[in-house]
């Protein structure tokens, strides 16, 4: 195989990879700043968790809108107004006192986010410019990047905010937003090694797509991971500070999850060479809800809170692949930003009523029991949710010939630099 030839495929994946981890790491750690936020500006739990919720909500809407931006203006010039304007309105936040000023600050964010590196834009991307036989490893180093980012971002901002204070830890992820724009250049457009098939080939129409059950139980499915991710994101510093364990364990918490997603992105990816995405599903959503109930039943020691955080990493953004994928095989790739931008709203409208629901329910009962019990439930939802998909090669599946699987999009995952 040619070096030379896959060299810039690499560079693509590593550039989203690197992005996605800015994004993702930087959003991961934004529930280390609850508790200072609300000590500064006494707006209590209820009101910080509503803006909070409404920033996953936004983030959600404004994907789609961000997909079609990347369509119609470029990636590359999408990613660097995203950079740019992120780290603005990220360094705003520590000015805004007034639950209308944190609304709004937290709502810019959302959108610049979005664009800066979405899930929607960064994966369909990497998908339309990696060749079927190396798509899975691009993809799973995609999502590893998030990973990494949480496993970098969460001990070091943790670390920052205990040193210096939570306004210079934040002034500091503005900068490193603006440090990331540079990224865009691996997507510029002289960068692709895949010729692209004819528009008549690239799959169906965005409408039809919408009009399917199946691209609906895929992205009802992803909005439970919403509701748990995000939850875990903006609460679990509460819930470890209300088990009476030091804040150092939060930040330590992020950076376990981040290192075992690592783990559970690979294991994800065997599964599905072996397998297929759909199992891959019902399998990490069936661990989730065996982690949650683990969790409720044993003692809130380090090690148990420790424990559980590896736990939830495997399957912490491991669905995203097989989620990505299920999408890009069943309905194609010419429109994959769009169509993963309509299933980021919907896992974000979970992600809303995560970590709303995570604040009215600690302010009402006083602990997030039932948040939990929610939790376990909406895990076998999800199971069921997945059941009745079938899997099926889309129109411009470019799988090379001897490739085997309920998965070949994703098949012969092996080094691109080979």
């Amino acid at each position: 195989m040619n070096r030379n030839r896959h060299t810039p495929t690499l560079l693509v994946a590593l550039a989203a990879a690197a992005l996605m981890g800015v994004t993702m790491g930087s959003r991961s750690s934004f529930g280390l700043f609850v508790s200072p936020l609300n000590t500064t500006t006494g707006l209590g739990l209820v009101t910080i968790s509503f803006a909070a919720a409404l920033n996953h909500l936004l983030w959600g809407v404004a994907q789609p809108a961000a997909g079609l931006a990347a369509e119609r203006f470029g990636v590359t010039r999408v990613i660097v107004v995203g950079c740019v304007s992120l780290a603005m309105v990220t360094a705003l936040l520590p000015f805004a006192r007034s639950a209308t000023e944190l609304v709004l600050v937290l709502s810019l964010l959302a959108v610049t986010g979005a664009a800066a590196g979405s899930n929607g834009i960064l994966l369909s991307e990497v998908s339309r410019r990696v060749d079927a036989e190396h798509r899975g490893l691009a993809i799973g180093i995609v999502g590893a990047g998030g990973s990494v980012g949480q496993l970098v971002l969460g001990p070091i901002t943790q670390g920052m905010i205990s040193w210096a204070g939570w306004q210079a830890a934040m002034f500091a992820l503005a900068v490193l937003a603006l440090l990331a724009a540079p990224l865009a250049w691996a997507f510029r457009r002289g960068s692709a090694v895949v010729a692209m098939p004819s528009p008549s080939t690239t799959g169906m129409p965005v409408r039809d797509a919408l009009a399917s059950p199946t691209f609906w139980l895929i992205a009802l499915g992803f909005g439970v991971c919403g509701f748990h991710v995000s939850f875990l994101i903006s609460h679990m510093p509460g819930v470890i500070a209300a088990c009476g364990l030091p804040p150092s364990v939060s930040g330590w918490w992020i950076a376990v999850v981040g290192l075992c997603n690592v783990v559970g992105s690979l294991a994800a990816g065997s599964m599905i060479r072996r397998g297929s995405m759909r199992t891959a599903l019902i399998v990490l959503y069936a661990l989730r809800a065996i982690g949650v109930g683990l969790f409720l039943a044993l003692p809130k020691t380090e090690w148990v809170v420790l424990g559980f955080a590896g736990w939830m990493g495997l399957t912490y953004m491991a669905t995203l692949p097989p989620t990505a994928g299920l999408v890009g095989k069943l309905f194609g790739l010419r429109h994959m930003a769009t169509l993963l931008g309509v299933v980021m709203l919907v896992h974000q409208l979970g992600a809303f009523l995560g970590v709303w629901l995570g604040g009215v329910a600690v302010t009402v009962t006083g602990h997030y029991d039932w948040i939990w019990y929610a939790d376990i439930l909406l895990a076998l939802v999800a199971v069921v949710l997945h059941l009745p998909i079938r899997e099926a090669a889309s129109p411009d599946d470019t799988t090379p010939k001897g490739a085997t699987g309920a998965a070949p999009a994703l098949a012969s995952i092996r080094p691109v630099t080979a």
